[in-house]
Formats: structure tokens, sequence, C-alpha cells
């Protein structure tokens, strides 16, 4: 099973980094993006999990109603992207809930930050998928946390996939930056040592990001926008072509009983 997310936020990456962007921009970044994963999701016929910031949702309603119009699945990407209260887990879950008339069981703190799994579920969160078990420099070193789903504290914790050798993480960035050939290969094994993969991108990362004003490095912004677009629909074209079956979260979990 391929379990495709997607964390739909402000673009505020270019401020992590120096750069200048306005509010306005980062969401009609975010937002061109979006719809261009739609528009392929829908061509290829496959599901995906969509983890959004209550913020995002709130100027992109639309699109929201839309996605879960297609079968998809909306999930917490709690409140803001680049501020965080622990009562944040809840009120986005009931907030996303309430605007959209829909089951909010899921969540993915930005940046895949820690989070106590005892707050999650004190949340209402079913399932957590905040840890990318690897090593990334600065930011976490996850190498003896479990490659595949688990439960803590009755939290069902589902890990990013990351490859079964060396824990090479399949996320947005290997995505990028690796041939595409080689990574894959890399999801290829996991699928077959695993029966599953857990893999996420981002929407502003189908859109044209190449701005100076932004000050991104080029591991960030290589085969972003037209370049992305291509290589995902070649992606998924190939994943289907090898017979693979796409799913939500909350699909993964009913199939699997877990």
């Amino acid at each position: 099973m391929v379990l495709l997310s997607f964390d739909i936020e402000e673009f505020d990456m270019p401020l992590e980094y120096n750069g200048e962007i306005s509010f306005e921009k980062q969401i009609a970044i975010s937002r061109n993006g979006l719809i261009s994963i739609l528009d392929l999701l829908k061509k290829h016929q496959v599901k995906a999990t969509f983890f959004s910031t209550v913020i995002f949702a709130e100027n992109n309603a639309d699109l929201i109603v839309r996605l879960l119009s297609e079968g998809h699945e909306l999930a917490s990407h709690t409140w803001f992207h680049s501020q965080f209260e622990i009562g944040d887990l809840e009120r986005s879950r009931l907030k996303l809930s309430e605007l959209f008339n829909c089951n909010v069981t899921g969540l993915r703190m930005p940046r895949m930050a820690p989070v106590n799994p005892e707050d999650v579920l004190k949340a209402g969160y079913h399932y957590n998928s905040s840890v990318n078990p690897t090593y990334l420099p600065g930011r976490y070193d996850n190498r003896k946390v479990s490659r595949t789903y688990f439960k803590e504290k009755e939290l069902l914790q589902i890990p990013a996939s990351v490859s079964t050798y060396f824990r090479i993480p399949l996320f947005w960035l290997s995505f990028h930056n690796f041939p595409l050939k080689i990574y894959k290969l890399f999801a290829k094994n996991a699928l077959k040592e695993d029966k599953y993969v857990n893999l996420y991108f981002h929407p502003w990362e189908f859109s044209e990001i190449k701005d100076t004003a932004f000050k991104l490095p080029n591991f960030t912004t290589k085969n972003t926008g037209k370049q992305m677009i291509e290589r995902f629909d070649d992606f998924l074209s190939w994943l289907k072509n090898s017979g693979e079956t796409f799913c939500t979260f909350q699909e993964f979990i009913k199939t699997n009983e877990i």
C-alpha cells in the first residue's frame, strides 16, 4: 500500500533563511501547488491524506471541499505552521472538523516536531505521523525508532518511510535531489520489506519558488515547479504500473485493523 500525504500550509520556509515573503504570497504559492496536486491525483485516480493547518484551510476552503469530495482524507497540521501551543492540538482538530464536517483523526506536527503522545491522545487523535525515523542534522535523531507503525501509549505512530538499509529518508528532499531511478529503487525495496510506504510532500514544491527574494538554498528548490509536476506524474505512473494500491491513513488503519 502507498500512503501519500501532503502537508498543506503557509509557505513560510523563506523566513527560515531570512528571505522575504508576504503572507498573501505564502498562501498563493501553496494554493497553486495544491491545485496541481489534486489534478495529478485525479488523473491517476489515487487517494491521499492532507495534513492542513487551520490557517491554510480557512484561506482555501474551496480546495479543502474539493479534496474531500474526491475521496481524500483531511488531517491536522496544527493551527499555524511556525507557531505552536499544546492547546493547538485539540483546537485545530475541532476547528477542521467543524469547518468541513469531517472526522479528523490524524496529526502531523509542522517540521516533524516532537510531541508527547499523551497530549496527542488527550486532544482526540487516533494516529500521529510526526516521526521521521532517521538522522537529520540540526533537526532530530530518530535512528532508534521503529521504521514501521507501532503503538505508543495507545497512540498509533505511523513514521515516514526510510530505506531498508542505512535509513535514508524517502521524504520530499530525497525526491528532489536523488535521481528518480534511485528514489524508485529505495521505494520499491521499502514496499517489498514493509508492505507499505508513507511518503510526504508539500504543495509549494509544485509551484515556482526559485525567487531570489526567498533566499532558499538550491537543495530545497531543485526540481520544483514544472519539474516536480513532471517527476511526480512519472512516479505515480510507475507505482500504478507496479500494481500498488493507494489509500488514505484512515483506510490503511481500517484495512490492517490497527
